[in-house]
């Protein structure tokens, strides 16, 4: 059966079938560029959301054979990085500088596979510039009274048609400079900026055509995804919220400068909630990722657990709202659990029974109600539903029988594992690391110990410490060794 994506551009479940055209039994390539982060700032949950989303869709592809190479733009020049930087008084690059890697120490604890690429705004301007030069030769683009230069999308027939809006009498003239602006305004949009006071010292002024300024946000990602990807890839993803203007705006203003289509499948995910509510600072229910492993941070006054975290936004479809709840993110911490601990009752079997061949019969209906839920447009509640139904039929079978045997029990552990790298919730790694560590622990207590390793990645020795000491209080005393961390319980504090 083949994979099947709902296509933004045409609103319906589409076959998935790559531009590529490769010999039999040879991995076919995959094109996928991921819009990624504006780094003024540490991403929210909801970016967050949107980032599992494409982890689990690369994953998958990966899973079913494909040779998958992705791209993530990271958003290191616009005007919110510029506008912090004037008020800070301080260079763009020391603004970015610790966001940038922020953000990758949070990727790291969700298990999101890092991608092949992660161009930089600021690194590929010339790319930038030669589409510009190409838009203007072409008639798509016009400079302004100020020195600007502004995409007429009143040249672009199909414009609107991702968004699926009727753009009526456009008029040219009609612009916007700001990088985000009104989502139900179609207007002109800057692919040049010239420059004026309130950028500062951000400028390129080594390009005579263009003048003294700097890029607009939409041309950036239409550079960097050609330069990587080619003129035309596979898949596009990112929020609902990019749809209109950002990702109308790169359709129009690339197709132009490469004469072909730019992308095959769009995929976005839906809104994430909080409390039923939009995430707003002036509501009090903004949160930042790295907020949920700090106790002192938010209102539940717990650590999470980065994992559970994971778990939570996988569990409701990428097209469907989600609202986060911490009563929500701690079934959500439980349930994983209950996957960590069926691993962990795996690893106990250690006898030599037989093979019983129902265990082959059981994996095999669960792989084939996964693959059919993760086809259907990545499903994955109905896929994870697939894994608690096996884990409900393995805990009946141990029950019964008492001990399965280690070859039964490790064909199950394997299978868990094998799912696993679509999931990324580190089912049996888990386990194995409460075998190592002595005693299974509390999801509040994996946490709190996540929450400490990801404070020593930040370099908080401070906060590092304080988590240590809590932990101690519960009776848990960490040792950091060459292979990693261990932990031994004192039994006089359980």
């Amino acid at each position: 059966m083949a994979i099947r994506f709902f296509n933004t551009m045409s609103r319906s479940l589409e076959e998935f079938h790559p531009l590529a055209e490769v010999e039999p039994g040879k991995p076919c390539p995959v094109g996928l560029y991921t819009c990624g982060p504006t780094v003024h700032d540490f991403a929210h949950i909801g970016n967050f959301r949107t980032y599992i989303f494409e982890d689990v869709l690369r994953r998958y592809l990966e899973f079913r054979g494909y040779q998958v190479t992705q791209v993530m733009n990271i958003t290191d020049v616009d005007d919110k990085t510029i506008r912090k930087a004037l008020n800070l008084q301080i260079p763009l690059a020391e603004i970015t500088a610790p966001f940038i890697e922020a953000f990758f120490a949070d990727l790291k604890s969700l298990n999101i596979l890092p991608a092949q690429y992660y161009p930089r705004a600021t690194e590929h301007v010339g790319r930038m510039v030669e589409m510009i030069r190409t838009l203007l030769a072409k008639g798509y683009a016009y400079r302004s009274e100020d020195g600007s230069i502004y995409y007429d999308i009143s040249k672009f027939a199909d414009y609107g048609h991702l968004a699926h809006i009727k753009v009526d009498d456009l008029k040219s003239g009609a612009r916007v400079a700001q990088d985000e602006y009104d989502k139900d305004t179609a207007s002109d949009f800057a692919l040049w900026k010239a420059w004026d006071p309130s950028d500062g010292e951000v400028y390129w002024d080594e390009y005579p055509d263009l003048g003294k300024g700097r890029p607009g946000w939409h041309i950036e990602c239409s550079a960097m995804s050609t330069e990587y990807l080619g003129n035309s890839f596979d898949i596009h993803t990112g929020g609902v919220d990019n749809i209109f203007p950002h990702h109308q705006n790169e359709i129009a203003q690339t197709e132009p400068c490469t004469g072909a289509t730019f992308v095959k499948y769009w995929l976005h995910s839906e809104h994430l909630l909080v409390d039923g509510k939009k995430m707003s600072k002036s509501l009090g229910n903004f949160l930042k990722l790295r907020d949920l492993f700090d106790p002192a941070r938010n209102s539940s006054g717990k650590a999470w657990s980065a994992l559970a975290v994971r778990y939570l936004l996988l569990s409701t479809h990428y097209r469907t709202r989600l609202d986060f709840t911490f009563s929500g993110l701690k079934a959500a911490a439980e349930t994983r659990q209950n996957l960590v601990a069926l691993a962990s009752r795996l690893l106990e079997q250690e006898s030599d029974k037989p093979f019983e061949p129902e265990i082959d019969d059981l994996l095999a209906k669960s792989r084939a109600r996964f693959v059919g839920a993760m086809d259907a447009d990545l499903n994955t509640p109905e896929a994870l539903a697939a894994v608690f139904a096996l884990r409900r039929d393995v805990n009946k079978i141990i029950d019964a029988q008492g001990d399965i045997g280690q070859e039964a029990a490790g064909r199950i552990l394997h299978y868990l594992e094998d799912l696993d790298r679509v999931l990324g919730l580190d089912i049996v790694q888990g386990a194995r690391l409460a075998k190592e560590g002595g005693e299974v622990l509390t999801a509040e207590e994996y946490a709190l110990i996540e929450a400490r390793q990801q404070a020593r990645k930040e370099r908080n020795f401070q906060r590092a410490d304080c988590l240590r000491d809590q932990l101690l209080e519960r009776g848990i005393i960490l040792g950091d060794t060459p292979k990693g961390l261990r932990w031994t319980i004192d039994p006089s504090k359980r």
